[in-house]
């Protein structure tokens, strides 16, 4: 495998898993939303979507100077 300078492909590699539940509405509306732009990978998509909320929350909340 090509490793990239400056990354540690141990620190990379996804080994926690982390188990979430939905109802019935929220599994369709991420069934729909899916099918509508030809998302394929799910785990990807969630992943992404989880973090980068996190990251926004993180950013906003961050103390400023003025």
């Amino acid at each position: 495998m090509h490793q990239r300078p400056g990354f540690n492909n141990d620190k990379l590699k996804r080994k926690h898993r982390k188990a979430i539940l939905f109802n019935t509405m929220e599994l369709e509306a991420i069934n729909m939303y899916c099918k509508r732009y030809r998302i394929q990978n799910r785990s990807k998509f969630l992943r992404e979507t989880v973090i980068s909320k996190i990251l926004k929350t993180i950013e906003q909340d961050h103390p400023t100077l003025f």
